[in-house]
């Protein structure tokens, strides 16, 4: 790891960071042009670990169905994992659904008004607090996400792993030292921006960038390089069989614990097949085998295992926690995305 940079000319990288926002920036995001704390809140949560592009219409479905924070703390987390299926790390939502309660019960509805009360909500750490509380509130706070961490490796020549705590430790005072006295909000944004564009983890931008002229990893040739990857361990391989049982046209899916892997959405039943026939007190009429489908999680690789039974029938009301559901729809409800895939390719074979 570098010594820790002494002199930083905080004024002309802020100063030409903002310029650079407010005429190359992002200003026509959904959630932009504002300050509702409910609707920054909710997308900053989205964007933990997801791409502007892949937030926006989860954005815009979400907010028409849980218009305010009363709104989303009356819903039962079951309809909040079904309205955020798909946009994957679902610990997200359901932090999602205990911060809104905590924000209506402890609150009165209103959102704290500084980063370091919002960074004790559930699932708001940090960054997500201080981003938060400078577009709602305008307060001088400094952020720290992944981009964010990209953009002071490089443009300081800081090695290390950002994980690693004196590293993390290293880029929090820098970004406290780089914050303009003015304009916080579109310095933010700014860091934001270059960071998810410009800056980007592969192929970066160097010649449009607006703070490249003292930039030390252009000047060393180390932007592919720098930030330093994480130490890389293989990653644990993972089997689990899962079993489309379908009668009349119809598939039966459990909802699953609120904790651990998929926690609160639906899945087929997963286990031996004959241990979930006998679980349900089904027979089969047919069983086949579908191709294996992997799928890789930030700790582990998981491949499904899928077999498809034709049962005989289906009980008149599913047991609690169970649904029996129209065949070609299931992918359609609150199911995780390799799930997804499986049920249309069921779908696709029984049609």
């Amino acid at each position: 790891m570098r010594r820790e940079q002494t002199l930083i000319d905080t004024p002309s990288f802020a100063v030409r960071l903002i310029a650079w926002q407010k005429t190359a920036g992002r200003h026509d995001l959904p959630w932009q042009n504002g300050r509702d704390p409910y609707r920054i809140w909710l997308s900053e949560i989205m964007l933990q670990q997801t791409q502007v592009a892949t937030v926006i219409p989860y954005y815009r479905r979400f907010l028409a169905r849980f218009p305010d924070v009363e709104a989303l703390a009356a819903a039962s987390v079951d309809v909040v994992m079904e309205h955020w299926a798909g946009l994957g790390y679902y610990a997200r939502a359901r932090n999602l659904h205990r911060c809104a309660e905590e924000v209506v019960a402890r609150h009165g509805g209103h959102f704290p008004g500084n980063a370091a009360a919002l960074a004790e909500l559930p699932g708001v750490g940090p960054s997500t607090a201080a981003a938060i509380a400078v577009f709602a509130f305008g307060e001088r706070a400094a952020i720290l996400d992944g981009n964010v961490k990209r953009v002071l490796c490089r443009h300081f020549a800081i090695d290390g792993f950002p994980g690693a705590v004196a590293v993390h430790r290293q880029l929090w005072r820098l970004a406290a030292s780089l914050l303009p006295e003015v304009d916080i909000e579109a310095y933010t944004q700014g860091l934001m921006d270059l960071g998810s564009g410009l800056c980007a983890r592969s192929r970066p931008a160097c010649e449009d960038c607006p703070v490249a002229a003292d930039c030390q990893a252009r000047q060393q040739g180390r932007q592919m390089t720098l930030p330093t990857a994480r130490p890389r361990a293989a990653l644990p391989e993972r089997t689990a069989t899962f079993v489309l049982l379908c009668a009349g046209g119809r598939i039966l899916l459990e909802r699953r614990p609120p904790t651990g892997l998929w926690g609160g959405l639906l899945t087929p039943p997963e286990g031996p097949v004959e241990r979930v026939l006998a679980r349900f007190g089904l027979k089969a009429r047919r069983c086949q085998p579908l191709p294996p489908l992997r799928h890789t999680f930030t700790h582990f690789r998981l491949t499904l295992e899928p077999v498809l039974c034709e049962v005989e029938r289906t009980p008149r009301v599913a047991e609690a926690g169970h649904e029996w559901l129209d065949l070609t729809q299931a992918a359609a409800a609150g199911v995780p995305t390799p799930i997804g895939k499986l049920l249309r390719l069921a779908a696709g074979m029984a049609g």
